[in-house]
């Protein structure tokens, strides 16, 4: 089925439910599916899952959410547009894929600005509102928002200062990863995560930056020695639900949507933490795990800094504001 086909489906499905939702009101049973684009093992998903249940619950089986995970609905790229478009009421993305569309959603994705969860919970603070203000434009509420684990690094040499990475062939996966490698005087150098073992393996590349988390998953300890626990930045996934479809629902419906994804969005911080802990343990367990020295600490936070203001630059008087909410 192409995604043309899919989409005239799913806007057929959303048209027929939010007919009955109006035949009937009081007395209807909403079915919601969800679009989301990662595995169920995934905490981001678990999480979600547990959203769903509590909604239901609280509806009285006035509300179900089917959570359709692993990109089975619409791919990653897509969800965006199907929530706004009302081929499906509710999505979850990566906040920083919107980057494109106004820099404000990339907030989240500049490294070394915010490097605890206490940073990223204070930069997420001042850069919601903002956000949903965007995605209003778009006919779309804003739910929650939960970081994936901080970002490292991950090389087979050891780091004391930002130019001992310099030369180095360091593998980007967008923007503002090139642009920090090309800051660092390295060489961005775009691997896709399935090509990762084998790049490095082949000398494509000698470096990367990514979770602890995905390091764990992908056994970096297969392909790299030392593991740089930098907490770089932590960049959130988003749950978006379209306004048109929300506003549809009885009020008590409403507020049981709002009340599940506050306690999502506390549950999901946590979970990311705690997963961050033990992505860290078990990295440490098969490689060699390294807090950043003071001097490389102080090379990334120059990068880090430069970055911050070319940002704040592209997005003007609000990009500043939220930095400065980091003072």
């Amino acid at each position: 089925m192409t995604t043309f086909t899919r989409l005239k489906t799913f806007a057929a499905v959303s048209a027929t439910l939010v007919t009955l939702g109006h035949a009937a009101p009081v007395v209807a049973q909403t079915a919601w599916d969800m679009a989301t684009p990662y595995p169920d093992a995934e905490f981001h998903t678990r999480n979600i899952a547990q959203f769903a249940e509590d909604i239901s619950a609280a509806t009285e089986g006035g509300l179900n959410i089917t959570v359709h995970s692993g990109s089975s609905l619409f791919k990653h790229p897509e969800i965006k547009r199907a929530v706004q478009n009302q081929f499906v009421p509710i999505g979850e993305v990566l906040m920083a894929n919107l980057f494109n569309e106004d820099p404000i959603f990339g907030a989240d994705n500049i490294p070394f600005i915010a490097t605890t969860y206490e940073e990223a919970k204070a930069l997420w603070d001042a850069q919601r509102p903002l956000v949903e203000e965007k995605l209003a434009e778009d006919g779309i509420r804003l739910l929650y928002a939960v970081p994936w684990p901080g970002q490292g690094f991950y090389t087979n040499t050891a780091l004391e200062a930002g130019g001992d990475l310099e030369g180095m062939r360091f593998r980007t996966y967008n923007a503002t990863t090139a642009r920090m490698a090309e800051l660092l005087g390295a060489a961005p150098t775009t691997i896709e995560a399935v090509e990762i073992p084998q790049a490095f393996s082949t000398g494509i590349v000698d470096a990367m930056v990514t979770s602890g988390a995905t390091g764990v998953r992908t056994k970096a300890w297969d392909f790299t020695t030392e593991f740089y626990d930098l907490q770089a930045w932590l960049p959130k996934n988003m749950i978006i639900v379209n306004e048109a479809a929300f506003s549809s629902l009885p009020e008590d419906q409403q507020q049981a949507v709002l009340d599940a994804a506050a306690a999502a969005e506390t549950r999901g911080w946590e979970m990311s933490a705690a997963i961050a802990e033990e992505s860290v343990a078990e990295l440490g367990a098969n490689m060699t795990v390294h807090m950043p020295s003071d001097t490389l600490k102080a090379d990334l936070g120059t990068v880090g800094e430069t970055m911050a203001a070319e940002w704040a630059e592209s997005v003007g008087e609000d990009g500043q504001a939220i930095l400065d909410a980091l003072n």
